[in-house]
């Protein structure tokens, strides 16, 4: 008796992949294009029909499917199967195979993925195990051309397609592999295939030999070799691992004409590679492109997009790519937290980060080293001392890891808020600890605490502790230690621990002859002035001989001007205001200030207090945050005997004017704001403090009029 089932059928057609009109970039999968139609078929068995062996008639539509790129490795996988002999086939496969279900609702990705499939476990083999064995004794060989070509004559088989590739996948140094490559090529045992190059050129990759990789591929389209999409990858985050980014680009247009689609892996080092370029427009249009064409960008892309922002501060482009995780609903995983958090910390953005790290404890993962470490960056130059101490008192509580860079920049977090206590606490625990044991980092960081609180005991205890330890200094815990001794004016001990620096052959840097430079300005006799002055003189002898000249009533502006330029030219950026401010100081320390005023016009001349004046219609500003207190108080008293000019002549001013001193963060910061009020009120200046601003002064137009009209028949060019 015959029994019939019939059933439907969805056969889909897909487009080929030679097709000349499709799209050669994120083709993305269209209805029309692959349409659906719906045949029913009738199967009927009878016990004659079963017993009767006919050869099945083959579908035609499957002459019309497409070949699918495979990845690397599902080419590799068939090796163990091809080396073995036909009648031991049979026994590897299964008697039971696992049936394989497929969502046919499910759409195709546009962009090829690479899946990195399990191999079958390979049966025994008296040939596998023999190439398996040869190739160890090939990798085991010297690593020298004659030692390595005597074995390769030991070859258990005459090589073919199927046996040499399989030693060239096991052979792990890329100099043996590319002996081994080389030696098929030169004796032409069978043609060479894109898959020998795909994996030579992965074997190349790992040892970081890019220009060897380029002449295979170029070695390739001279052959005619088809490179595919294996090849293109491989190229380019080779390129890209070994910094040749415009290789990587050229490499990646050049994929990009011949109609091949980037895997993921490519296209996450394509973008990574633009944004090390700082090719912005680029990576956002690639980005674009690959969304718009059915692409679901990874952990690993967003990760570069925020390094890209995050270095150049943008705060904009990082909002972007939350914004964009959110949209194909991505939720961030550490490595991208992290990133995010660094970013907001360059971008100056303390808040946002607060909230990402929030937002991370809320969704269930745990911070890691570098999270931590970043997090605590952020509240220290923030000077956050709240979000500080509950960060301080989770760690312990949740017992999250910590390391020894997360230790040292704790430390310098409590340095920079001043939380003494805290910083002391952590400084103990890390010398009762085996793996954290306080380092030169470490000490510096308590030396700048102590120094910033004036606890000059404790840091000249903390110096000593380091010679009886064993722990090296460094010139920015000296700087600390100077600093302290001279706000106390204990100049003999500053005299010893410079003079320790230099027998320890710690090189100062302009920072440590600023520091130098500050001393003087706060020295009240002539004996304690020389004694530093000997020091700056060993560290910067063109330092102490502009002191002199400044010094000089009889030297003129050209000359100081001149001698001015050429102390700025050899100084580094981030210390040329610095040492104008201390110079400006030591002038006015001196009552020598017609030359502090000569000195402030010269840091302005040459780009030092840019942002020094700023003018609307209605306010005038003088902005002093950047300046010491002498220079501060320089720049008050030029910028009043320049409106009394004003005022003089007749021309029109403002409603309001404003002064900026801004407000000290650090628990131990001087006031510059209460210096700057002090001043005020010796002037009889009508400036008050503002109601909505703290370190703001204000005055009125009326007000400073009635002052500068008072003060204009006994004034001169300033002010005094």
């Amino acid at each position: 008796m015959a029994a019939t089932f019939s059933t439907a059928l969805d056969v889909h057609f897909a487009v080929s992949q030679s097709d000349p009109k499709r799209s050669i970039f994120f083709t993305k999968r269209l209805e029309h294009q692959n349409p659906s139609q719906r045949f029913r078929i009738s199967c009927k068995t009878s016990k004659s029909s079963s017993s009767s062996s006919s050869k099945p008639q083959q579908n035609p539509l499957e002459e019309q499917s497409p070949k699918k790129t495979q990845s690397l490795s599902e080419q590799l996988q068939p090796l163990s199967t091809t080396t073995l002999p036909k009648k031991d086939q049979a026994a590897c496969l299964s008697s039971n195979p696992k049936s394989t279900w497929v969502n046919p609702s499910k759409p195709k990705r546009s962009v090829l993925s690479l899946q990195r499939q399990k191999r079958s476990p390979h049966a025994y083999n008296p040939q596998l195990r023999e190439l398996k064995l040869f190739a160890k004794k090939l990798n085991d060989c010297e690593n020298n051309e004659g030692a390595f070509l005597s074995v390769l004559e030991q070859f258990p088989h005459r090589p073919n397609r199927e046996n040499s590739l399989l030693i060239l996948n096991s052979l792990k140094p890329w100099q043996k592999a590319y002996l081994f490559f080389n030696w098929l090529k030169t004796n032409n045992f069978f043609p060479m295939e894109t898959i020998f190059y795909n994996v030579m050129m992965k074997c190349l990759r790992l040892g970081g030999q890019f220009e060897v990789i380029e002449e295979l591929a170029n070695e390739m389209v001279s052959n005619e070799i088809p490179l595919d999409n294996i090849t293109y990858s491989t190229i380019i985050s080779c390129a890209r691992r070994c910094y040749h980014f415009d290789k990587a680009v050229e490499w990646f247009e050049r994929m990009y004409r011949t109609g091949l689609m980037p895997d993921e892996v490519t296209y996450s080092a394509i973008l990574d590679v633009y944004a090390k370029l700082g090719k912005v427009e680029e990576v956002i249009s690639l980005y674009e492109r690959g969304v718009a064409s059915g692409w679901k960008p990874d952990m690993v892309t967003f990760s570069v997009l925020a390094k890209m922002f995050g270095v150049a501060g943008d705060y904009e482009g990082i909002k972007y790519v939350l914004q964009e995780m959110k949209s194909v609903e991505v939720r961030p995983n550490l490595v991208v937290y992290n990133t995010l958090i660094e970013a907001m910390g360059r971008a100056g953005k303390p808040g946002f980060a607060r909230n990402l790290f929030e937002d991370l404890i809320e969704s269930g993962l745990t911070p890691n080293e570098k999270t931590l470490t970043a997090i605590a960056k952020i509240y220290g130059k923030a000077r956050w001392e709240k979000d500080a101490l509950k960060l301080w008192e989770e760690m312990k509580s949740k017992n999250w890891p910590v390391d020894f860079i997360l230790y040292n920049t704790l430390l310098t977090m409590f340095a920079d808020i001043g939380l003494v206590e805290e910083a002391e606490q952590l400084f103990i625990d890390m010398k009762r600890s085996e793996n954290f044991k306080p380092d030169s980092w470490s000490y510096t960081a308590m030396l700048n605490i102590y120094a910033s609180g004036g606890n000059v005991d404790k840091a000249m205890e903390l110096f000593e502790e380091m010679f009886e330890v064993g722990v090296e200094l460094n010139v920015m815990g000296i700087t600390c230690l100077i600093q302290c001794l001279g706000k106390t004016r204990r100049i003999e001990e500053l005299v010893r621990v410079f003079t320790v620096s230099i027998q320890q052959e710690i090189e100062p840097d302009d920072r440590l002859c600023g520091c130098l430079l500050s001393v003087v300005s706060q020295c009240d006799n002539r004996v304690d002035i020389d004694k530093v002055l000997a020091c700056l003189h060993q560290a910067n002898p063109r330092l102490v001989e502009f002191v002199e000249l400044i010094e000089d009533e009889k030297s003129s502006l050209d000359t100081v001007k001149g001698e001015f330029r050429r102390v700025l030219s050899d100084t580094k950026d981030d210390a040329r205001r610095p040492f104008c401010n201390c110079l400006i100081d030591i002038c006015r320390s001196k009552n020598l200030h017609e030359r502090a005023h000569d000195l402030l016009f010269l840091g302005t001349l040459y780009g030092l207090y840019p942002r020094l004046h700023n003018r609307t219609a209605d306010e005038w500003c003088l902005n002093v945050r950047t300046l010491s207190v002498g220079a501060a108080k320089t720049a008050l008293e030029e910028w009043m005997g320049t409106l009394a000019k004003i005022v003089k002549r007749g021309e029109a001013l403002p409603e309001l004017f404003s002064a900026q001193t801004g407000t000290g963060t650090h628990k131990f910061a001087q006031g510059l704001s209460n210096s700057f009020g002090s001043h005020l009120k010796e002037l009889g200046a009508p400036f008050k403090n503002s109601e909505d601003k703290v370190g703001c002064f204000v005055a009125t137009r009326e007000d400073l009029l009635l002052w500068l009209q008072s003060k204009i028949p006994s004034s001169s060019t300033v002010i005094s």
